[in-house]
């Protein structure tokens, strides 16, 4: 009998924006709401008071509050059960293949212990950010559960003032098989050193400096740093476009970082004798024409990732387009550029246009909208807009990844290339071993806009 320790809580309701300590959530279930269910029934049911079950989901302590069919709440424990007793077994879903059935016994065999060690607060960005990621990855460890895995969740809130050697002193974290953190590169190395001692998989899911991952074999880290990113996608474009006739345009952007990548093409060009022309977003029709070729295909790189100077371009590539029908242009652009594409998706068809990311936000996915679906539903509310990649969907594609790869291969999960069959919803893997020590995240696609109106990621 498969048994879980059901950690789908949301942290960032429980902790008071005045105090930063060590958070461990410790849940016996998730129980969905029937039709006629109501909180006393709920609370009767587990032995609970109603104060109990309240102060678990303490969004019941709105004045408007509604228990609702299909609300999914949080079962803690009674208050003198103590929070280690084991969890009522519950069922796994019946496979209805052989090699599905094949898969969840196996997995049922392999208890995981999953850490996560981020900042989980409602205090500011990094806290709202990192609590969307995580409840992505129980998500994830959900929707494992329900494939014959056994995991159990254990969550502490780490800020950036913390000394890490206050959450790795806890007894569960010494006894996690793989641990999801830090956020933050002042902690890396402590963190790495006790999963050392103790053989740990660590995965580093966000932007740090340092080099720890040349140093740890335990190391995943899935950041890739914007040199590493500018070779990718330099490499990309002269494998796409041999034979194209590049066109840069300076758009007088002097906020810009862009010219590390637009200097670096231009040199790897000029090592392979291709020429390019230079042209400026003010120059005049005539002038600005003059850079093209009518018999050749164009390929355009700006010199920035804004919005307000995108805009711009396009207008005048459309103008340039009307006027010379023969000149064939291509766009070559930057990350940025995937936050504007409900503004300019019309322009990113016509204009054929490659974008390089190491995610993409589908929401026309049948996958994507159901996750979202069911996130809304277990939440009360939707992801994050303002920010591109969804944490919700990268946390869920981790769980997913990881997990399932840790079970499947053990100790000899490396996440490279042929390991994993898991197909993510938003932010592919793929590592490298960096040395004789951990793993490096290489994943890259250019995100392909055709003229056809279909959106394509090109893996590389």
């Amino acid at each position: 009998m498969v048994k879980i320790y059901r950690c789908l809580v949301v942290v960032v309701l429980c902790l008071l924006a005045s105090t930063v300590v060590a958070q461990v959530p410790q849940w016996r279930d998730l129980y969905k709401v029937k039709k006629k269910d109501t909180l006393y029934g709920i609370a009767k049911k587990f032995g609970l008071t109603e104060d109990q079950l309240r102060a678990a989901n303490p969004e019941m302590k709105a004045a408007d509050y509604t228990l609702k069919k299909g609300d999914r709440i949080l079962i803690p424990y009674p208050s003198e059960e103590p929070a280690t007793q084991a969890v009522k077994p519950v069922p796994a879903a019946k496979p209805v293949q052989k090699a599905a059935q094949k898969a969840a016994q196996k997995a049922a065999k392999a208890a995981m212990r999953v850490g996560v060690m981020l900042p989980l607060h409602n205090i500011n960005g990094d806290g709202r950010r990192m609590m969307e990621y995580y409840r992505g990855l129980l998500m994830g460890c959900d929707s494992l559960k329900r494939a014959g895995y056994h995991i159990d969740v254990h969550a502490w809130n780490v800020t950036i003032d913390d000394d890490i050697t206050k959450f790795t002193s806890d007894p569960e974290a010494a006894k996690c098989n793989i641990i999801f953190g830090p956020l933050y590169t002042h902690q890396v190395r402590g963190l790495a050193e006790f999963c050392k001692a103790r053989d740990i998989k660590m995965v580093i899911p966000f932007s740090i400096n340092g080099d720890d991952v040349a140093r740890y074999s335990q190391i995943f880290q899935v950041w890739q740093s914007p040199d590493r990113l500018n070779n990718s996608a330099i490499e990309a474009y002269l494998r796409l476009f041999p034979q194209a006739h590049p066109v840069f345009i300076d758009c007088n952007d002097t906020t810009s970082r862009k010219g590390v990548f637009t200097f670096g093409l231009r040199n790897r060009l000029e090592s392979k004798n291709i020429t390019y022309n230079i042209t400026n977003l003010n120059s005049s029709e005539g002038m600005f024409a003059k850079a093209f070729r009518t018999n050749q295909q164009n390929v355009v790189i700006l010199n920035t990732g804004r919005m307000a100077e995108l805009t711009v371009a396009l207008a005048k590539l459309a103008s340039l387009q009307n006027l010379n029908p023969n000149i064939k242009i291509t766009l070559f652009g930057y990350t940025d550029w995937l936050l504007y594409a409900d503004y300019d998706l019309d322009k990113f068809f016509r204009f054929d246009t490659y974008i390089p990311a190491q995610f993409y936000y589908n929401p026309q996915n049948a996958r994507t909208r159901q996750f979202e679906q069911t996130y809304r539903r277990w939440f009360h509310e939707g992801l994050q807009v303002n920010y591109n990649p969804r944490f919700g969907l990268t946390g869920y594609d981790h769980a997913q990844f990881f997990l399932r790869g840790l079970v499947s291969k053990g100790k000899a999960f490396r996440g490279t290339k042929g390991q994993s069959t898991y197909t993510p919803l938003q932010t592919p893997l793929r590592f490298r071993q960096v040395g004789d020590a951990g793993m490096q995240n290489e994943s890259f696609q250019l995100i392909h806009y055709t003229r056809d109106h279909r959106i394509e990621a090109v893996a590389y």
